[in-house]
């Protein structure tokens, strides 16, 4: 009956109860994005390093080089020798040592050329199929097969560099082997293939360069060496102008593909190398015998993810203190609202005494009506966080390749700002409470 009563009051002037909302609403919602933000955000990239102690490549930004070969969110920062690196890779110190090659991407996501390590270091399943043998077997991440509707045995062709606009590799077509089980890490986001397949994509385009130079001054000797291939290059351009599908293009040229012509090491280049040691002494010594023994670094995961939680931790503060700013503002709300209203009610409040009701009773009545503002606020501020954060993961999906769960609940943390809502509505609520409960009956009607 109390709760009843106290709900209908709460909404007998319905512009102060809804400012009151809005503000708290407004604080737990933001409150809750942080929280669910910083838990997944950490767990993301935690996950992602885990097992990686250092990362070799290309000098420049440390950070650059972790963000783009372990989260696969950034440039490379170059390349590095490919006989050099695995003079390191074979030391005796070194535990695993994952090589990877980019150049491509199929769609925006990248075409990562690597061994069966990578997977196996995600602890990736093959769910369909198998893993990557031949030249241009491709092995797809869960979530670029759900995105981009790929099955075993289809073909796509793949673009240069990161960009979805970049230039269309048409003479050598990838071949979907295996669809790889679903991690929640970055390997979801990933088209992995053997580095032979990144080395022969680009040493064609090098081998067709010098063959359009050659044939300036020996057309004749060129034309009869190449016919053949000459011949299927023209068959394909025929296609193309035919309207024919890259399907058909690629079926053709997929056989051409996998005669499984070795390439030579010599001269080659990888984008990096991610290191797992034996012990901890590689991680300490290793960065300065890289940097002053060769022409790549040694970064490490660790060192560069906890640099880069520093730098959004403050502004994650800056706008946690917002929110308890605004919390604050609420419960100041609540309290000038039920102070207000406790003037315009006291005849009623003596009435409900003279009918029976006990002090208790009035003093609960006036602790209600605050506590059911905070509930509501607090019920309404959740929503609204995870309403925040599916659009956030939405966006972050499509530009990063990385997600967030807004159904997620970190029970802890939300317990601790259900309470500290349910305090500021108590803290709030006192004042008034007490007045509630000290009034004078005889004097409130005799003056009534």
């Amino acid at each position: 009956m109390i709760t009843k009563i106290a709900w209908k009051n709460i909404w007998f002037k319905p512009l102060n109860t809804a400012l009151s909302i809005i503000l708290l609403t407004a604080s737990v919602a933001i409150i809750t994005l942080l929280i669910l933000l910083e838990e997944q955000f950490e767990k993301k990239f935690s996950d992602n390093i885990d097992g990686i102690d250092l990362v070799l490549g290309a000098q420049g930004s440390p950070l650059q080089l972790i963000l783009s070969s372990v989260y696969q969110v950034d440039a490379p920062t170059g390349n590095i020798d490919y006989t050099e690196a695995k003079k390191w890779m074979k030391n005796r110190m070194v535990e695993t040592a994952i090589p990877l090659a980019f150049g491509d991407n199929y769609r925006g996501f990248r075409i990562v050329g690597t061994t069966h390590d990578y997977l196996t270091k995600y602890g990736a399943k093959i769910t369909d199929g198998k893993p990557f043998e031949k030249n241009f077997d491709v092995v797809v991440g869960s979530a670029v097969a759900e995105k981009m509707k790929l099955k075993v045995g289809d073909k796509f062709f793949g673009s240069h560099g990161d960009s979805a606009e970049g230039e269309l590799h048409e003479d050598h077509a990838y071949i979907v082997t295996g669809i790889a089980s679903s991690t929640g890490k970055v390997v979801d986001n990933l088209i992995l293939s053997n580095i032979q397949s990144v080395w022969a994509m680009h040493d064609h385009e090098h081998a067709e360069g010098e063959e359009g130079h050659d044939h300036e001054g020996t057309a004749e000797e060129a034309h009869d060496h190449d016919q053949h291939d000459h011949a299927a290059e023209e068959g394909v351009e025929h296609h193309d102008e035919d309207g024919h599908d890259h399907d058909a293009v690629a079926t053709t040229e997929h056989g051409h593909d996998h005669k499984e012509v070795q390439i030579s090491e010599e001269g080659k280049e990888i984008t990096a190398v991610l290191v797992k040691f034996r012990s901890k002494m590689g991680i300490v010594t290793w960065p300065r015998l890289i940097a002053q023994n060769t022409k790549m670094q040694a970064a490490s995961p660790a060192i560069e993810i906890n640099r880069l939680f520093t730098l959004f931790g403050i502004g994650l503060d800056a706008l946690q203190y917002l929110a308890y700013g605004i919390m604050l503002i609420s419960g100041i709300s609540i309290f000038i609202a039920l102070y207000n209203t406790l003037k315009e009610r006291k005849y009623e409040f003596a009435l409900l005494r003279v009918n029976g009701a006990s002090r208790l009773q009035l003093l609960s009545l006036v602790l209600i009506e605050s506590l059911l503002l905070c509930v509501t606020g607090f019920i309404f501020g959740t929503i609204v966080g995870r309403i925040a954060l599916s659009l956030i993961s939405g966006s972050s999906e499509d530009e990063f390749k990385m997600s967030f769960n807004p159904f997620e609940f970190v029970w802890e943390k939300e317990g601790y700002l259900f309470l500290l809502t349910i305090f500021v509505g108590i803290l709030a609520a006192v004042i008034p409470a007490v007045k509630a409960y000290g009034l004078n009956i005889s004097k409130t009607l005799a003056n009534a």
